[in-house]
């Protein structure tokens, strides 16, 4: 038997040292938080996609009460930006969460949407940027994979 460690790098960015692109991203994830549909939970999520072309895309949180019929927030961002912009890669995500106005510490993806933003990744063919918002600072990671180390993928169908 062997035991391994997986480690993975990040960087915790004050609000305050944000690139003016990532405090785009951040604010638009933001305003996209406050569209969110989560009259069950009442955590709004809201996700911010900046493609190659500059363009940012946003998605929420879209909750239902036929569990588990919603979908979360990146997924409703990734998947606006694939049908609108189907060429454009993906080069960073922001993800914020708030609840009672309140926003909340850094969250990360749940397990469904890591896979979905793992395949985006991989149509893009560059690592993609995740920047987890919280009230005062950003967690920076640099590529899905680091959410994900186990993940499946496309490579995984041709073996």
């Amino acid at each position: 038997m062997k035991e391994q460690q997986i480690q993975i790098r990040y960087l915790t960015v004050p609000l305050s040292e944000l690139s003016d692109s990532d405090r785009s991203l951040y604010e638009s994830a933001l305003k996209a938080s406050e569209r969110a549909y989560a009259p069950y939970s009442r955590f709004q999520v809201g996700a911010a996609v900046l493609l190659g072309n500059g363009t940012i895309v946003t998605g929420a949180n879209q909750e239902n009460a036929a569990y588990p019929s919603g979908l979360c927030a990146e997924r409703v961002a990734l998947f606006s930006a694939g049908a609108s912009y189907p060429e454009e890669p993906v080069v960073a995500l922001a993800i914020i969460a708030q609840s009672e106005g309140e926003v909340r510490d850094q969250i990360s993806p749940c397990g469904a949407c890591c896979q979905v933003l793992l395949e985006s990744e991989a149509r893009s063919k560059r690592p993609m940027r995740i920047l987890l918002c919280g009230k005062d600072s950003v967690r920076i990671i640099g590529s899905v994979a680091s959410l994900l180390p186990f993940s499946f993928s496309p490579a995984d169908l041709l073996k």
